[in-house]
């Protein structure tokens, strides 16, 4: 953390990896929907999306905070599905 006059300010290296992942509170990442099918979401964190098997969409995560509009996301191939599929269950 940084302190700026009588603002702190919560740098990267202050999240802790037990509650954060790259910026995502782990908790918020439980709490999340696919806001298209009410399924759950896998969090991706090579490509920083959260992925809905459900709808076989993408959606990006942008500075930490899930973009979570239908316009926003990517589809997903078969190949992530399948992938998805083979993976352990959601969050």
């Amino acid at each position: 953390m940084v302190r700026i006059g009588s603002a702190t300010v919560v740098t990267q290296a202050a999240l802790t990896p037990a509650r954060y992942h790259r910026g995502m509170d782990i908790k918020l990442l439980e709490l999340l929907v696919c806001p298209v099918t009410k399924g759950p979401l896998n969090f991706d964190r090579e490509r920083l999306e959260l992925l809905s098997r459900s709808a076989r969409l993408a959606y990006p995560v942008r500075q930490g905070i899930p973009i979570l509009l239908e316009n926003e996301a990517r589809t997903l191939s078969d190949e992530e599905i399948e992938k998805l599929a083979a993976q352990r269950p959601p969050l």
